[in-house]
């Protein structure tokens, strides 16, 4: 495997760092709503001429996934963006990049409890891990205050937002849609778009705004964030296969820590390190220690 394919999935998680910090700008800026319907709507203006051929020619197998489609969308790129963007209200980009690093692991959870995929050691080990160091976190170094008094609303917006995305990736799993990458993520989009349009409509005068400041905001969300992460991505999984793609996902709130500190000149804490270094040190074990966790009690008992 030529090292060059290393480099898709590397800058697709650049990008995707780019995009916590446009969540984060966009904050103050304008509606979560507003900019979710309108990087949809950029997206697939800029994706119709490729794409709308080769949907009508593939337009039977679209009209017979078509639920599934439509709920990937829901899921992927209505719920989990406009979360995202509201959770940037009330918290750092810092914590909502280590929540969403937490994405490889939630969707082993729900394939071993959904799916029937066997649960492992690492799935065990690195669970109770990443949930130690999310409390760490969301607590400022302090457990015991996040047992008493309870999260952040941010982070536990960021967690349901996590939670949906990783709730796509094992629906894909399960539905394995013969359809090629690009029409299935334009259909997505399409159908995400109709979710979004009567919340976008009855969103109140003036938060909904194009101007200097929303419309950059606007457009890396919708061409980068969109399309070229999305293109980035797909050739990773393409030559490299989804589970080295995924590894790379733990360097999303290093990257985005970075930028936050250079651009939004956010604190780095020691919470931060900790916690986030804790949590993402579970989701590495999750990733990478594959011995099935009952093979290894029936070792034990023995």
């Amino acid at each position: 495997m030529s090292p060059a394919a290393y480099l898709f999935p590397f800058l697709a998680i650049v990008f995707w760092a780019g995009n916590v910090i446009v969540s984060k700008m966009a904050a103050s800026a304008i509606s979560p709503t507003a900019i979710t319907f309108y990087r949809l709507v950029l997206a697939i203006a800029l994706l119709s001429p490729f794409l709308v051929r080769p949907i009508w020619r593939n337009r039977d197998a679209i009209r017979r996934h078509w639920w599934q489609l439509a709920m990937g969308g829901l899921l992927s790129m209505a719920l989990f963006q406009a979360l995202s963007y509201r959770a940037a209200e009330s918290t750092t980009a810092t914590n909502m990049a280590i929540v969403t690093a937490l994405i490889p692991l939630l969707t082993a959870i729900l394939s071993a409890a959904l799916l029937g995929d066997a649960v492992t050691l690492g799935m065990a080990v690195g669970g109770v891990l990443s949930f130690g160091g999310i409390l760490y976190l969301v607590g400022h170094g302090d457990i015991g205050a996040v047992l008493a008094q309870g999260a952040h609303l941010g982070d536990v917006l960021m967690l349901f937002a996590a939670l949906a995305y990783s709730l796509y990736g094992v629906l894909l799993k399960r539905w394995r849609m013969a359809i090629p990458a690009w029409q299935s993520t334009y259909m997505q989009a399409a159908f995400a778009l109709v979710f979004m349009f009567p919340l976008f409509l009855a969103l109140p005068a003036g938060t909904a705004t194009l101007d200097a400041k929303t419309v950059p905001l606007i457009a890396y969300a919708g061409i980068f964030s969109s399309i070229i992460l999305t293109f980035f991505w797909i050739q990773g999984v393409k030559l490299l296969g989804p589970n080295r793609c995924a590894i790379f996902i733990n360097l999303l709130p290093v990257l985005t820590a970075g930028l936050a500190i250079a651009l939004l000149d956010e604190p780095m804490r020691a919470y931060h390190v900790i916690g986030g270094g804790i949590s993402l040190a579970g989701v590495l074990i999750a990733q990478t220690v594959q011995r099935p966790l009952f093979a290894v009690r029936a070792s034990l008992a023995r």
